[in-house]
């Protein structure tokens, strides 16, 4: 069972976040708060999987919010979950630590899957994201020569890798290639290894100057 916590100033958002989680299998809502200044103390009493957390609350937004979760002694991981795509709550979120970024406008079982994902210790975010994260991160420059590590990766791996740089989940990588979920899971450790990048977003940047993706 996925324990999670839903932190949001918005009432009727955490309701429906409650509703949705609630409903699927695996995953229960142990905690909420209404803001970035008492979440610290639901999570500490809590110790949820997962916590889901908006960015723009009164008094401590969400960024600082996520700050002090992962100080905690049990941090859990840390989902950003938010209506706006403006560049700098997407770095300031993943340079807080946080393990995914997701819109509110997620369809609900993207969101479910999204928590499975960053409970497995992963990473995970959308496709709009992935692209801001790779044009901010390169400003479009690619590398002038190719690095040592692609000559390291099997056909496979740059299949996963590419479909890595779409946005897509483990669990869509594997429909899309006809294999196991695990073994997709042993593909991305394998690149994470080869590229010495430490989530999703590092390895899709590296790929992204070394040619591999568009």
């Amino acid at each position: 069972m996925i324990t999670v916590v839903v932190v949001d100033d918005d009432e009727l958002m955490r309701a429906g976040l409650r509703l949705i989680l609630d409903q699927a299998d695996g995953i229960q809502v142990v905690g909420e708060a209404a803001d970035g200044r008492t979440a610290p103390g639901v999570v500490a009493r809590t110790t949820p999987d997962v916590v889901l957390m908006d960015v723009r609350m009164p008094d401590v937004d969400g960024i600082a919010a996520t700050e002090a979760v992962l100080a905690l002694p049990q941090p859990p991981r840390v989902i950003v979950l938010t209506t706006f795509e403006l560049d700098d709550y997407v770095f300031d979120a993943l340079a807080a630590g946080a393990s995914g970024f997701l819109l509110k406008r997620t369809p609900p079982e993207r969101l479910v899957e999204a928590i499975g994902v960053v409970a497995a210790g992963e990473s995970m975010l959308s496709p709009a994201v992935t692209a801001r994260v790779i044009a901010r991160a390169t400003d479009g420059a690619r590398a002038t020569s190719v690095p040592t590590w692609v000559g390291d990766l099997t056909e496979r791996e740059r299949e996963v890798l590419r479909a890595m740089a779409r946005g897509l989940s483990n669990g869509e990588i594997a429909a899309e290639l006809f294999i196991g979920e695990n073994t997709v899971k042993t593909h991305v450790g394998r690149v994470f290894a080869k590229l010495d990048a430490r989530d999703r977003a590092q390895a899709v940047v590296l790929a992204f100057r070394a040619g591999l993706v568009d």
